[in-house]
């Protein structure tokens, strides 16, 4: 089982809104917090329960997502190393509206909610950094949603090639990805069923847009797969 490092230590915390704080803030945090070893899958917080705190990715990578009345899941954010989780519940008072879980095996600290108001309210810059991510949220889950309603899946199946190259940075030119995701997981991204996700990853294949092997996506051609996403600058 992995350590839970201590906040001083941790490199995520330095790409995380926590990233300013004074060291005596940090410690303070350290001395509050709380951490998990996360499997893959495993639920890191349920819908319609209260939130007690946030919850921030040292390590590994999760996915928000929700359920609808079928069964069906859709996920609506990807989040990785300096991430944090659930704060737009926690700060409005609410239950979750979605799910939490780890899509690969992850190191999760979780900071008490009387320990978060408190640094909201001691660091305005803190404030707003969130301020900032909660808007950056907001607009990626705005932009999906209107993909999904408004674009075929061909072109959304390509742009999610793109958004995953640059999200798991697997490699120094950013076109290899090694996937976390099932194909399962990819087609509750992109709102699509698992069957059109293989066709058109077979399609871009014979059209030597991208190699695949295994989980392994390679772009071999991003401006030619920027055109089939159909994305304008």
């Amino acid at each position: 089982m992995k350590n839970i490092p201590r906040c001083e230590e941790c490199n995520s915390r330095l790409c995380s809104i926590f990233s300013d704080l004074s060291t005596e803030s940090v410690q303070r945090i350290d001395s509050c917090k709380g951490g998990n070893f996360y499997r893959r899958k495993q639920t890191i917080f349920f819908s319609g329960t209260r939130p007690n705190g946030i919850y921030c990715i040292s390590s590994g990578k999760a996915k928000i997502y929700k359920i609808d009345a079928d069964g069906n899941e859709q996920i609506i954010r990807l989040a990785k190393e300096g991430d944090v989780l659930g704060y737009r519940s926690l700060i409005c008072g609410e239950q979750y509206s979605s799910f939490a879980a780890a899509l690969e095996d992850a190191v999760i600290c979780f900071i008490p909610r009387e320990s978060f108001l408190g640094l909201l309210e001691q660091y305005p810059a803190m404030s707003a950094k969130l301020m900032q991510q909660l808007a950056h949220d907001l607009k990626i889950t705005e932009d999906r949603l209107a993909k999904i309603a408004c674009k075929p899946v061909r072109e959304r199946v390509a742009e999610a090639i793109l958004i995953l190259a640059k999200f798991y940075d697997n490699d120094k030119d950013g076109t290899a990805i090694t996937l976390t995701l099932t194909r399962e997981e990819l087609a509750n991204f992109i709102g699509t069923a698992t069957e059109s996700v293989i066709r058109f990853l077979s399609e871009f294949k014979k059209a030597n847009l991208i190699r695949v092997k295994g989980r392994e996506i390679k772009i071999l051609d991003r401006d030619a797969l920027i055109r089939t996403a159909n994305i304008v600058d």
